[in-house]
């Protein structure tokens, strides 16, 4: 298995882990559905009261779904709908309303958005970046950037998606706009997040529960709406498989960090 699950009893967190870090944490289709099962058992584990969702290795958090997985997805021909097998990988979309902090090191792109979306907040270390390649290999940014505005600027959220590849946003300066709520030295956030999270485990999780579906319910119908026109702005603004890949082959070159 590729995303292990480890329980604390005497804390009541839960570290949920991508453990992939030869592939810099891409989701396979089999890691998706491990996601979205290991989300919807939490829910009946009254033990467990807070989480934290990571990547192994150091080098990633998460680049979003792997190449090689995602070709194997077939799509409709409808231009309104998508199989996307990201789209169920996050605790929301599985009706689990315990608290989820994200711990992210090294790099977070494309379809981790997907996961740091539906977490409560973020804690990163110092080496962390964050990046949208969509457009870069001439797909749309569309999920990705709907969860994104829900916790950067409108202009951040734009420029990160718009420069794709060719820019990297520092954990600092992610800090500063609101998308990490801390910044520890490389190799701390975990460490970091099992600390609030076992600080959140330690209250009556009927209130700690309550306060995160209050907190998602000021957002939650601009959320959706927004997610709606998602799947058709996909469909009608990617280019074939074929060119993405070309793209995708051609493309490698810098970046900046800002």
């Amino acid at each position: 298995m590729s995303v292990r699950v480890e329980r604390d009893k005497e804390t009541g967190v839960a570290v949920v882990t991508l453990d992939r870090p030869e592939r810099h944490n891409a989701v396979t289709l089999e890691m998706a559905r491990e996601l979205g099962a290991a989300w919807r058992a939490f829910r009946y584990e009254d033990e467990v009261r807070a989480i934290v969702v990571t990547g192994a290795g150091g080098r990633a958090f998460c680049t979003g779904i792997d190449r090689e997985d995602a070709g194997r997805v077939p799509q409709p021909s409808s231009p309104y709908t998508i199989d996307d097998p990201l789209l169920a990988i996050g605790p929301k979309a599985n009706d689990l309303w315990k608290p989820v902090i994200a711990a992210v090191e090294g790099m977070a792109c494309g379809g981790a958005f997907y996961l740091l979306g539906e977490a409560e907040f973020l804690i990163a270390g110092e080496n962390a970046t964050f990046f949208d390649p969509h457009t870069t290999y001439g797909m749309v940014s569309a999920f990705e950037t709907v969860h994104m505005a829900q916790r950067m600027p409108h202009g951040e959220v734009a420029r990160m998606a718009l420069m794709g590849g060719a820019e990297r946003v520092s954990a600092r300066r992610a800090y500063e706009t609101g998308l990490v709520s801390e910044v520890t030295a490389p190799g701390g956030a975990l460490g970091a997040a099992r600390e609030a999270a076992a600080v959140i485990a330690s209250y009556p999780t009927e209130a700690v529960q309550g306060t995160v579906r209050a907190l998602w319910s000021t957002k939650e119908a601009s959320r959706a709406q927004a997610l709606a026109h998602a799947p058709h702005l996909v469909t009608l603004g990617n280019l074939p498989a074929e060119r993405q890949e070309e793209l995708f082959t051609r493309r490698g070159g810098g970046h900046r960090l800002r």
